[in-house]
C-alpha cells in the first residue's frame, strides 16, 4: 500500500482512504451496523488506515 504524510507532525497514512460519512448520515438508506463494522474491518485488513 502506498503511504502519504499528512500534516505538520507528518502522519504516515495510507494513500488510499475509506470515507466513512455516509454509514450515519445525509444519503440513505443507512447500512445495517454489522455491515458497517465489517467494512472497517475489511478495510483494516487491506491496510486502509485513513477514515474520513
Amino acid at each position: 500500500m502506498k503511504t502519504r504524510f499528512l500534516g505538520k507532525d507528518k502522519l504516515k497514512v495510507s494513500a488510499i482512504g475509506l470515507g466513512c460519512m455516509g454509514f450515519t448520515q445525509s444519503y440513505p438508506p443507512y447500512p445495517d451496523r454489522k455491515d458497517a463494522i465489517n467494512t472497517i474491518r475489511k478495510a483494516v485488513d487491506l491496510f486502509i488506515d485513513e477514515f474520513l
